[in-house]
């Protein structure tokens, strides 16, 4: 079992440290919790501490506490057990005495203390009990079984030794135990101090003074922001704080601190950051919050706690009640976890909200993140609505560079208008001089401009809003203004088609490879033609997006419509043979070039333009 634990539990050697630095924080917390009612055990009036003590020359590491310490019994029970675990024990003997507000204790499966062993061919416990005259060393090389024998120790506490096998003397190295408490055991509640000893006897005197200086400090903080009340901490703390988190040279966008009440309890502390970083958008990276529990650091990146579209926020939760695997190192899938994830996602959303009536604020977190936010349209069902009212677009009808919220475009749509009408394309421009909205504008409709390369993938689940379907106007059969109007619409169309028939038979004939269908337009007002695609088919821009990417496509024909009013479809209609043929060709070219595709053969297409110019 023992080798199970020492081989297999954990991924990092590392780990061990901060396991043997949360014992010794926890065996502090028993005795300051028991020292409330039993005074006499805190009668030597301790200065609570942890310390770390490194002797190179012996390839040895002490970690000491003043904490409760053990007696012989102990030592048997917890040490000589694998997977007993005294703090648990602890903790269920004071719930059956009926023991409310329990301290936070991190130790809950016996088992970290033989992490020690990942690094160590010889440990040994010297330990004395708060309470207790005697002192007792538990030691073990790991060969199959452990001595318990009497000892020597000044003061109550425990302090174990390690004796670091060959190839691991890196942890002899101050800067690398101080990196480690930095990393795993900053936010512990005690001071952890650094020892030398057997300091050379040829140092010098500036380096006997920095190391000196360096050991009389705490490697640790000792404070935890995100338990800390908000009107306590500066704006300054936390700015520092995300810089140290996330190596940003920014101060955030905004500041989430926030507590988790009621079923589960847990301390949040969020950050959305002032611009997008490049891993943002590449798939394989890695991201998430960090996680303590109980102020110790479990792990970076968690993604279990939060949606992948809120990728860009950054920050840690520390609760005691998430669920760990034994070697504390990974999230188990919970109930616990949901609903964390879940109030930490309804919190940035609220702030969101708080936000978007600050304006031009807003407008600069959209800026930045609007890709990203989209995608819980399409991924989170259960926060769409909430998520579609911070969305923002381009209209047609609105100045370039200036975006709309749904609200606000549903608020502004003329009386007769039922549908909330947009385009997709690959630039603004592109979708601004859109011949397919042509008709939308003439009844005073405004539309929605997609072009950034999330819009048309994540159109689908936009589904309604305000009870408005969505309606891209460059697909299906889509009519504008009121019923009189469309029934007006629908007739001068019959007429214009049969006046046509003749001419949208011999277009339909050449273009046969190009495109399914050809009809008299109710979209142009005053461009020539134009391509629409099925009511569920990509756009061109989609197709396009999809292939740069290598992946299948399937050729999709769209329909070609033609405006029956405008004089060039008049005069086409009326030329034979090759300059008729020639004509047709240009205007299914000039519908291609006119929503920014390419054209399928641009040698011929620029000869047909020369050939024109010098007519």
């Amino acid at each position: 079992m023992l080798d199970l634990v020492v081989n297999s539990l954990y991924s990092k050697k590392e780990i061990f440290l901060r396991e043997l630095v949360s014992n010794a924080s926890d065996a502090i917390d028993r005795a300051k919790y028991l020292g409330l009612t039993e005074k006499e055990l805190l009668s030597d009036n301790p200065d609570w501490a942890i310390e770390i003590a490194v002797d190179k020359s012996a390839k040895t590491m002490s970690i000491s506490d003043n904490g409760i310490g053990m007696d012989e019994a102990d030592l048997e029970k917890n040490l000589g057990t694998i997977a007993s675990s005294g703090t648990k024990a602890f903790r269920q003997a004071l719930k059956e005495k009926g023991g409310e507000a329990l301290p936070e204790l991190i130790g809950q499966f016996g088992v970290g203390f033989y992490a020690a062993f990942m690094v160590a061919d010889r440990v040994r416990v010297v330990t004395k009990k708060r309470g207790t005259d005697a002192a007792f060393m538990w030691e073990s090389d790991m060969s199959g079984g452990y001595t318990v024998s009497d000892a020597v120790r000044d003061g109550f506490g425990t302090t174990i030794m390690l004796h670091f096998r060959e190839g691991q003397e890196e942890y002899l190295d101050y800067w690398r135990v101080a990196d480690l408490v930095k990393k795993y055991s900053d936010f512990i509640a005690y001071p952890i101090r650094y020892a030398t000893v057997g300091a050379p006897a040829d140092e010098k005197d500036d380096e006997r003074k920095r190391r000196e200086e360096r050991e009389a400090k705490p490697m640790n903080t000792m404070v935890a922001l995100w338990k800390r009340p908000k009107k306590d901490v500066k704006d300054e703390e936390y700015a520092e704080f995300y810089k140290h988190l996330t190596r940003d040279w920014e101060a955030p966008f905004e500041t989430i601190p926030f507590s988790g009440e009621g079923a589960v309890e847990f301390k949040a502390l969020l950050f959305i950051p002032s611009k997008p970083t490049m891993e943002l958008y590449m798939p394989q990276q890695k991201r998430g919050l960090s996680l303590y529990v109980r102020n110790v650091f479990i792990g970076d990146d968690i993604e279990m706690l939060l949606p992948p579209w809120l990728r860009f926020v950054k920050g840690v939760v520390d609760s005691s009640d998430l669920p760990l695997n034994v070697s504390r190192e990974m999230l188990q899938d919970d109930a616990i976890i949901a609903k964390i994830k879940a109030a930490v996602t309804s919190k940035i959303l609220s702030v969101l909200e708080d936000v978007k009536k600050k304006g031009e604020r807003y407008d600069g977190f959209f800026k930045s993140f609007g890709t990203v936010l989209k995608e819980g349209v399409h991924n989170d069902w259960e926060n769409a609505e909430r998520i579609k009212k911070l969305l923002k677009y381009p209209t047609a009808r609105q100045d370039p560079g200036k975006l709309v919220f749904l609200e606000d475009y549903v608020k502004d749509m003329p009386s007769g208008q039922s549908d909330i009408y947009y385009i997709c394309a690959e630039r603004e421009s592109d979708a601004r001089t859109a011949p397919q909205i042509e008709a939308a504008r003439k009844h005073g409709c405004d539309v929605l401009l997609f072009c950034d390369p999330v819009d048309e993938y994540l159109a689908p689940s936009l589904g309604d809003f305000d009870g408005k379907k969505f309606v891209d106007v460059a697909k299906g059969d889509v009519q504008f203004g009121s019923d009189a109007e469309r029934d007006a619409e629908k007739k001068a169309n019959e007429k214009a088609a049969g006046e046509l028939k003749g001419f949208m038979e011999a277009v339909k004939k050449q273009l046969e490879k190009d495109v399914s269908d050809v009809r008299v337009s109710t979209r142009l007002t005053d461009s020539p033609c134009c391509l629409v695609a099925r009511e569920y088919g990509p756009s061109p821009y989609m197709v396009r997006m999809m292939r740069a990417m290598h992946q299948e496509v399937p050729d999709e024909k769209r329909i070609l419509e033609l405006n029956a009013a405008h004089p060039l479809v008049k005069k086409v209609a009326a030329l034979e043979g090759d300059a008729q043929a020639d004509a047709i060709a240009m205007l299914y070219d000039s519908a291609l070039v006119a929503e920014g595709s390419p054209v399928p053969d641009g040698a011929r297409f620029a000869k047909l333009v020369a050939t024109l110019m010098m007519k």
